[in-house]
C-alpha cells in the first residue's frame, strides 16, 4: 500500500490521541512483521491485513484500539482475552502499548495468521 494513503488514517488519530495512534503503528509494525507477504488495506474505518485471506484488522475508536479477528470465534482463547458474542468474530481492546505483551497479542496474531492460510 503507498505509504501516503496509510499515513492519513494515523495522522488523522495522532491529531485527536498520541497514544493511540502509537499503539495503531505498533500494532501495525507487529502484524507486517509476522510474514514478508501480509498486505495491508485502508478500509471500513480501519487497516485490515491479509496473507493469502484476510485475517485481522485494527482499528481505533475513542478510548481504546480494537485488534480484530474475522474469525476469531474459531481460534482459541487460552488467556481468555478475545471479547464478542457473534457467530464468528472477536476482539482484543488495547488501551496501551503495556496491554500487547499483557494480552498475548503475538500468539492470537499467529493464530489467526496460521488460521486463514488454511485450506
Amino acid at each position: 500500500m503507498p505509504a501516503d494513503r496509510l499515513s492519513k488514517p494515523i495522522e488523522d488519530i495522532r491529531l485527536l490521541d498520541p497514544a493511540r495512534a502509537e499503539l495503531v503503528r505498533a500494532l501495525r509494525t507487529i502484524i507486517l512483521d509476522l510474514n514478508p507477504t501480509i498486505s495491508e488495506e485502508v478500509k471500513y474505518g480501519g487497516i485490515l491485513f491479509s496473507a493469502e485471506k484476510p485475517f485481522c484488522g485494527i482499528f481505533s475508536y475513542t478510548k481504546h484500539v480494537s485488534l480484530e479477528f474475522g474469525a476469531g470465534a474459531s481460534l482459541p482463547d487460552k488467556f481468555k482475552v478475545l471479547e464478542g458474542e457473534g457467530k464468528s468474530r472477536r476482539h482484543i481492546k488495547l488501551s496501551s502499548a503495556q496491554d500487547i505483551a499483557e494480552k498475548h497479542v503475538d500468539e492470537y496474531l499467529l493464530l489467526a495468521l496460521n488460521a486463514s492460510q488454511k485450506p
